[in-house]
């Protein structure tokens, strides 16, 4: 395989309680998103044992969570805060086993940009660069006012920097 290194032009938001990027949320993945380069998002987590299925395993719906979030979080490099997706349809196909307690990437993209919804591609990583899960996703764009009494301070939606943040990615192809 071949390792190349993707450049970091941005991080995004976590929150408080998600439970994919909240940072206060005990049983939470605690993920952190990067964009780089080719308009794509990197999502970075290590799960643990409290998201198990079967012993030493992610459980299945946790890895189309992860998933789900990242394609979802790709809108944002071209949109912000303007516009959230609401999740209309997500297929997962599932290819290995996917391990707890090791640090784990999703790579995810926007592959149609219409009007009223969006449609994407994500693939979950493992720690070699093989692809254990990938899923394809289609969102209804909306303003997040619509979606739910969304308050930011409240939320804890913020950009938060950390010592090790990467300036580049690997993803092994």
């Amino acid at each position: 395989m071949n390792t190349k290194l993707h450049q970091v032009t941005g991080k995004q938001p976590n929150s408080k309680m998600c439970l994919v990027c909240g940072l206060g949320n005990e049983f939470g993945l605690k993920s952190s998103f990067f964009e780089i380069e080719g308009d794509q998002v990197v999502a970075v987590f290590c799960p643990q044992q409290v998201h198990q299925g079967y012993p030493g395993r992610l459980h299945g719906g946790i890895a189309a969570s992860i998933l789900d979030e990242t394609i979802g979080r790709a809108i944002r490099i071209q949109y912000g805060d303007d516009l959230w997706g609401v999740t209309i349809e997500l297929n997962t196909k599932y290819r290995a086993p996917i391990p707890l307690e090791e640090s784990l990437r999703v790579v995810a993209r926007i592959t149609h940009d219409g009007r009223r919804h969006f449609e994407g591609t994500g693939e979950l990583l493992l720690h070699d660069g093989r692809v254990a899960a990938e899923a394809k996703g289609r969102y209804l764009k909306m303003p997040v006012e619509r979606i739910a009494d969304f308050d930011f301070d409240r939320e804890e939606w913020k950009v938060v920097p950390e010592e090790n943040d990467p300036s580049e990615i690997s993803l092994e192809e």
